[in-house]
């Protein structure tokens, strides 16, 4: 069959982390979810790495994984997220590398990207060149292999980014049919003008470059890929398949490729259950032999380019303006209101250019003492960023250091190229795709600048941030509120600058709440505690201590001492700051053990101020997540006495409230206010009980209908399904265990019987494992198997699996009814 088919996804998110922290702190906006990647892995990245394939009763029949039968790439700095955050999902997408290179005739399904997603022909030389390096690198450390292909972010493409990926060995790329210009039969002199989407996209082309090198180019079919992203192809899997299928060509007599990308997150984030859609479509097309599944790695080895190809430079798939998306006012935005406009980009861009062409020389002068080759030290430097364990810079020192450093040196060697790091990171596409200066992506880039700023100012010893300040506040909001960028880095970015004072501020004021052990880790910093003393003082608390504090990402070591004093609430008050000898600090602490000093408030305040000669600690000091968690530690008495005034208030006027429900007649906002925080609070807390009392929920979920409350679904399902996902893994852990078993099918029973969904992947994902080897009985007795057996089928039920499928995994074939 001549006849292929190939689905990209390009999967992708924006780096989040702090780059103080290296972690992604709370991020309200994706509740219940923690962050945007728990979520929209919840929703897409796991999904598709086990997605259901349904009969006509809705029942499954199989679970793919989808990444296995797909061309894919994966943001390198999403791929980190994965692989520390959500491990199942991340092997499963290294697992269907292994596994595509089996079908597909030895060619992998997953291709490199440039690195941290910067727009291509917008960058420097030498940022492209790191780019594709460091994607390389990534690729390689993840996949074991080398990379056939690579991802332009946005498809952005110029001929020196396309010569980068050809020098590196990279066998080809993807792009927008848009960004054909004109296409030749190889060995003809005449070019064929294809401009406005009008090239083949059935087949590779090869594009020639200057230096002599060559890259093939897939151009993706528009239309289809238009459809998946935008229309409602992923509605019904057929539809994928039919449309799909309906453009190959009866006058094409050769292989033929039909291909289509898009953004990954289609597949279930941007489109609920699209990976559902995708998989039906990629059985449909194989059961019915309508065509043969392929990547492009193994399509361009059975069909070589027979054509030479153009490219339009300066384009992207994104923006018909070329790259303007990305530094003007081009038109192009993400649904923004009425009378906005991106004016704020080209003064982004700007001030950000300045800021790296100013530390470029600077990086340059420095690093040649240290590195000798400071540039090649920042391509290699991807080895730390991917182990950034001492042994790991022990060797990359070693490989690309012309001498030895002592430690000073160490830590200003890692300064410098962390100063590098940043100064692509700012760089990342998203924080000029969307609407605003003020929004979220581009608060995250102005925080890497942020970083640049800070690191420069210890590495050279020049303050950079007045002038790159001025620069920024020529770009001006559509929010009058958030006025310019200049106002949106005092707020946003400043605030969260961290030193080593601040590390100890944090720690300061969550040792009040927490204990800690002599050690401990608090994101990449290791903590350690030399002394701390907390000292009562009725109601209230003084705590003095000294801290020795290592950044793990640049291996410097401050030693910290602080002083705090809490009066209870959010009252607290305190300070931090280097130790340059013991000796304040042991005035400090002696003072402090002193029962009289101690009592007298005010006494307290001045020693503090007299000490620190500031005190700007308070709860704004601690890190995000810890803010939330102690915050609520705060106000547990205060939320538990609330919570029994409206259990109270709820309970004593129940008749009335169902009076009111049965006439109906509005309840006073009161009463209704205390009946919705009770039940639901109630609920909440029946729902994430290890014990579950199916009577008890059932009785509440009653009361809730009878008394008209409204729900908070999508809290109460978020709450639930973590006790699910902790029953499903005490049954994976003992799947004989036939009381595990019970446990599992009654959490299920109850999931099923509330009135709102529960994502069951997780059970569902077990349960289908463990059919292979449903019908062992392994040493259990004949009683206890037939148990187990029965328990099994039962759940097998509830979890919507196909009745044929169980039966046939436990030897016991339906058998016509009589018989």
């Amino acid at each position: 069959m001549d006849r292929y088919i190939c689905i990209h996804g390009h999967f992708y998110q924006p780096p989040r982390e702090t780059p103080w922290l290296e972690e992604i702190e709370l991020q309200d906006s994706a509740a219940p979810y923690h962050d945007w990647n728990e979520r929209i892995t919840a929703e897409c990245y796991a999904p598709n790495a086990s997605s259901r394939i349904l009969d006509d009763a809705n029942r499954i029949v199989k679970i793919e994984n989808n990444y296995a039968r797909i061309s894919f790439n994966f943001g390198p700095t999403l791929l980190s997220w994965l692989e520390r955050k959500s491990p199942e999902a991340y092997a499963a997408i290294l697992e269907a590398d292994a596994l595509s290179r089996e079908r597909f005739s030895g060619h992998g399904s997953a291709i490199a990207q440039a690195y941290n997603h910067v727009i291509m022909p917008l960058a420097s030389k030498r940022d492209k060149e790191t780019q594709v390096l460091w994607g390389i690198r990534d690729f390689e450390r993840r996949f074991g292999r080398r990379p056939e292909g690579m991802w332009l972010p946005e498809t952005a493409v110029d001929l020196e980014s396309l010569d980068i990926l050809a020098e590196h060995g990279i066998l080809f790329t993807i792009l927008a049919p848009h960004q054909a210009k004109s296409v030749r039969l190889i060995g003809e002199s005449v070019w064929n003008d294809v401009s406005g989407a009008r090239v083949d996209p059935s087949m590779p082309y090869r594009v020639p470059l200057e230096s002599g090198r060559s890259i093939a180019v897939f151009f993706y079919d528009g239309p289809i890929s238009r459809g998946v992203a935008f229309e409602r192809l992923l509605y019904k899997g057929e539809y994928l398949a039919d449309r799909l299928v309906g453009a190959f060509s009866a006058t094409r007599k050769r292989p033929q490729l039909v291909h289509i990308a898009t953004d990954g997150e289609t597949y279930g984030h941007h489109h609920p259950r699209g990976d559902m859609a995708l998989a039906y479509a990629l059985d449909y097309i194989e059961r019915n032999e309508l065509a043969t599944l392929t990547n492009y790695g193994e399509f361009l080895a059975k069909a070589p380019p027979t054509h030479e190809a153009q490219i339009h430079e300066q384009t992207a798939w994104s923006c018909p303006h070329g790259v303007a998306r990305w530094r003007a006012d081009c038109g192009c935005n993400s649904g923004a209101p009425a009378g906005w406009n991106q004016q704020w980009r080209a003064p982004l861009r700007n001030a950000l250019d300045w800021l790296r062409d100013e530390v470029a020389p600077r990086f340059e002068s420095e690093g040649r003492v240290l590195f000798g080759h400071p540039w090649r030290a920042r391509n290699h430097y991807i080895d730390v960023v991917l182990d950034p364990g001492d042994e790991s810079v022990d060797r990359f020192l070693r490989t690309i250091g012309h001498r030895e450093l002592d430690q000073a040196q160490r830590v200003r060697a890692l300064e410098l190229l962390e100063l590098q790091r940043n100064a692509m990171l700012m760089y990342t596409s998203c924080g000029w795709f969307f609407n605003d200066v003020s929004g979220i992506e581009t608060q995250q880039i102005l925080r890497y600048a942020g970083r640049v700023l800070q690191l420069a100012k210890r590495c050279f010893g020049v303050d950079l941030e007045p002038d790159f300040l001025t620069r920024l506040a020529r770009a001006t909001s559509n929010l009058p509120d958030s006025g310019t960028g200049r106002d949106v880095y005092e707020r946003f970015v400043r605030p969260a600058t961290i030193e080593f004072a601040g590390v100890a501020a944090h720690h300061a004021i969550a040792s009040l709440f927490e204990s800690f052990p002599t050690r401990s880790r608090l994101y990449c910093y290791d903590v350690e505690r030399e002394d701390v003393e907390i000292f009562e003082a009725g109601s209230a608390k003084v705590s003095a201590g000294k801290l020795r504090i290592r950044s793990r990402v640049t291996q410097e070591v401050q030693r910290v001492m602080f002083g705090v004093l809490y009066l209870g609430d959010v009252k607290l008050t305190g300070g931090s700051r280097p130790i340059d000898g013991d000796e304040a600090y042991q005035t400090l602490r002696s003072a402090l053990a002193d029962p009289e000093l101690r009592n007298d408030f005010a006494a307290v305040v001045r020693l503090l101020d007299r000490t620190f000669e500031s005190l700007p600690f308070s709860i704004r000091s601690l890190f995000r997540d810890e803010q939330r968690s102690i915050l609520a530690l705060i106000w547990d008495a205060a939320l538990a006495e609330a919570e029994a005034a409206f259990r109270t208030l709820h309970d004593r006027y129940v008749p009335l409230v169902k009076l009111h429900s049965d006439l109906s007649v509005p309840l006073p906002k009161v009463l209704y206010a205390a009946a919705e925080a009770d039940l639901n609070l109630r609920l909440r807390r029946a729902l994430e009980r290890d014990e579950l009392s199916l009577a008890l929920v059932a009785g509440l979920l009653a009361q809730a209908e009878s008394e008209h409350v409204t729900l908070d679904h999508a809290s109460l399902a978020y709450t639930f399904k973590k006790t699910l996902d902790r029953v499903v893994a005490s049954f994976a852990a003992a799947p004989r265990d036939v009381s595990t078993l019970e446990t599992l099918q009654a959490t299920v029973a109850l999931a099923r019987s509330l009135p709102f969904e529960i994502e069951l992947g997780k059970a569902q994902n077990v349960y289908y494992g463990m059919l292979g080897r449903a019908g062992e009985r392994n040493g259990a007795s004949i009683e206890e198997h037939e148990r187990w057996v029965e328990l099994f089928r039962s759940l097998g039920a509830m979890l919507s699996m196909q009745q044929r499928l169980v039966d046939s995994a436990l030897d016991l074939a339906a058998t016509p009814s009589g018989s």
